[in-house]
């Protein structure tokens, strides 16, 4: 005898199955979006600092939705504006989240409640992409300042019409090949054209025996006349390199080779806008739009020292503001970023053929210049006379013109200098021998301190803080000896070129000393990288001079940004061979010899004791009181140019145990204590 269920018992034990397994997915969903949340609160925490909240607030963040990952601000903004106002929206390049705040926390948590672990399709490539999300206490973020131009650079919008830029680019015949006119080569990243003479890029360089047929195409000939009636170049090119650039193609960074061209350079960019990005040798990175239909010159340094080059991508991060999408530079400001979409892009660089060497003043980088001294750098000094004169071109004149922003990033004095001051007793008589903006001087409020400098810019700094200040040299201080119960010199002996300078300044010191006062004394140190840890200096990235900004999340309304003051140190110092041997020492440096001062690059290590360091000048002023308004100056032009020039300031950096061995040849002083702090060797002396 069969039994048979009814039908809507079968019915029934279905659907109760098909809902358990429904229920056991959504748990199972549940758990893997739960994981992720706690990775992503992970990686947050670990590569920025973030950390997430396990209550709800105004702010979110985003993982999964970024720049990074193809997320345009576009999209992102039209999906979190549908549950409730959106008072800021953050996404860092690069990165694989944005950051979201709202006008309430009812709103935030009806975001979180919806889109976490919601699948959503990117719009740009059509990929799916899941969404976690969390919220957030704050978030603290770089708001950059606008980097300039680099010199010699310039980016003329809208050069030619539409239909010139029809006509040119269906001149172009991509499908022919090679022919007796020009040279084609399809490369791995872009096709390439040449015509008057081909680029070789096995060296290269140009065959100038060995000119193309044809010259360059007549339609060239209008738009060059442009281009020397108004000044762009001074001679009429002869060698036409076309490039096409299919989304995902780019070229490798490279400064076109000196002895093959004369200065001026251009290129035309036609169909599609592209960002170049531009990199100076001590890491200085500038991204620079160039629109459709513009032209960029390059003469000067932008054109013999920086490198050029397209990333080979599919999007480029622009400015996402109307502004911010015209000519100029690419700010790395995330609350103003999207992605742009390539497309196909076609450039026309014309050049002018060199037929002589090249005797630029850039011998680092100039093959024609390989193997020749430099006529520009300075070389160590032989002698006081030669010392003198290097320390008047690369440190003295040097203060002097960058007085202003030099003290605006030397405000926050560092904390065994404090300790250092704070214990000396009270009523002391303290001298800073090389006060610089006179951040010391009002430290310790017990103390009667005076303070000297050898740039008068900084020292009417100082007189602006009715700080009490003087002008003069650390070898010669116009002060009774023994008038002083303590002397500090920061960041001032590393400037002495020569060692018997640094053993006469450190003399200097304690001449001002009473018998049992005391001396603190920091310079930069070789090791910028000491038991394993690396120096506050090669941890800053360039921009450390950027504002942080936050967000703030409470129950009660706080405007939108507090702006931070940047945490820019003092300056560290060095030594070479002082006294005796740097081997001994253990520092692994150039011996002295005759040799052209190398230029450092920021940021790096040190491979050489005696160096010039660059400092690149910002805020539109070279001295006190010049201010100049840089919205007076078309971009790229002379003048704006002129505003961000860079500096060499001559160094010693002081190998570990140089510092400390100069102090004790001096029969008048013992070291009460030498230590490493930030990049810089310390020492405190005691005058016997």
């Amino acid at each position: 005898m069969h039994f048979r269920f009814p039908k809507w018992l079968l019915l029934q034990i279905s659907m109760e199955l098909k809902a358990s397994k429904e229920h056991l997915e959504v748990q199972k969903m549940k758990k893997k979006v739960l994981r992720k949340q706690v990775r992503a609160q992970h990686t947050l925490m670990r590569h920025e600092g973030i950390e997430c909240s396990s209550h709800a607030t105004q702010s979110l963040v985003i993982a999964n939705a970024g720049l990074g990952n193809g997320m345009s601000r576009h999209q992102l903004l039209r999906t979190v504006e549908e549950y409730g106002l959106v008072e800021t929206l953050l996404m860092p390049p690069s990165k694989p989240y944005s950051f979201v705040k709202y006008g309430t926390t009812e709103e935030a948590k009806k975001a979180f409640d919806a889109l976490n672990g919601k699948e959503v399709t990117l719009e740009d490539c059509g990929r799916n992409i899941v969404l976690y999300i969390n919220f957030l206490e704050k978030v603290f973020w770089k708001k950059s300042v606008p980097t300039s131009l680099p010199p010699g650079l310039m980016v003329i919008e809208k050069i030619i019409s539409p239909e010139e830029e029809r006509r040119i680019l269906e001149s172009i015949d991509w499908i022919g090949g090679e022919d007796t006119q020009n040279a084609q080569k399809t490369l791995k990243h872009r096709r390439v054209k040449h015509f008057g003479y081909e680029f070789c890029y096995d060296n290269n360089n140009v065959d100038k025996d060995k000119p193309l047929p044809g010259g360059l195409p007549e339609f060239c000939d209008p738009f060059l006349e442009k281009c020397l009636k108004q000044g762009y170049i001074k001679h009429k090119p002869d060698q036409l390199t076309v490039n096409q650039y299919e989304p995902g193609q780019g070229i490798p960074p490279h400064i076109d080779t000196h002895s093959a061209f004369e200065d001026e350079i251009i290129s035309l960019s036609l169909g599609a806008e592209i960002v170049m990005d531009f990199k100076h040798p001590d890491g200085n990175t500038v991204a620079i739009m160039l629109p459709r239909c513009s032209l960029l010159v390059m003469a000067g340094e932008s054109r013999y020292l920086w490198t050029h080059g397209i990333t080979p991508r599919k999007y480029d991060v622009i400015q996402a503001s109307e502004l911010g999408q015209k000519i100029g530079t690419i700010t790395a400001d995330a609350g103003d970023l999207t992605l742009n979409r390539r497309e196909t892009r076609t450039s026309f660089t014309f050049r002018k053929v060199r037929k002589s060497p090249c005797n630029c003043i850039y011998p680092s980088v100039c093959d024609s210049q390989k193997g020749q001294q430099s006529r520009v750098q300075p070389s160590f000094p032989h002698n006081e006379m030669e010392a003198s004169k290097l320390e008047q071109e690369y440190v003295h004149r040097v203060y002097e013109e960058i007085a202003t922003h030099f003290s605006s990033t030397r405000h926050s004095p560092w904390p065994q200098i404090v300790e250092f001051l704070r214990s000396l007793p009270k009523g002391s008589i303290v001298a800073d021998v090389g006060c610089g903006n006179g951040k010391y001087l009002g430290i310790n409020e017990g103390l009667y301190m005076v303070g000297c400098d050898r740039s008068k810019n900084l020292v009417d700094i100082c007189g602006e803080k009715n700080l009490e200040a003087f002008v003069c040299d650390a070898l010669s201080v116009p002060m009774r000896s023994s008038s002083c119960d303590a002397c500090i010199s920061i960041a001032v002996i590393h400037h002495f070129s020569t060692a018997e300078r640094r053993l006469a300044t450190i003399r200097e010191l304690a001449r001002l000393l009473r018998p049992g006062g005391t001396a603190l004394i920091y310079v930069w140190a070789m090791e910028q990288e000491y038991k394993n840890q690396k120096s506050k200096y090669l941890k800053e990235k360039t921009g450390s001079k950027d504002k942080e900004e936050e967000i703030n999340t409470g129950t009660a309304q706080r405007p939108l940004s507090d702006q931070l003051p940047d945490s820019s140190g003092q300056d560290a110092v060095c030594s070479d061979q002082l006294l005796s041997d740097p081997k001994d020492k253990g520092c692994d440096a150039k011996p002295i010899a005759d040799y052209t001062l190398p230029i450092h690059t920021n940021r790096t290590s040190f491979h050489s004791q005696d160096l010039l360091v660059p400092w690149h000048l910002k805020g539109g002023s070279k001295k006190k009181g010049e201010s100049v308004d840089t919205g007076l100056f078309p971009v790229g032009s002379k003048e704006s140019q002129e505003l961000s020039p860079v500096f060499h300031r001559y160094y010693h950096v002081f190998c570990e145990g140089e510092l400390e061995a100069v102090c004790r040849s001096l029969d008048c002083v013992r070291v009460q204590r030498s230590y490493y702090d930030q990049g810089n060797w310390c020492v405190v002396l005691e005058k016997l």
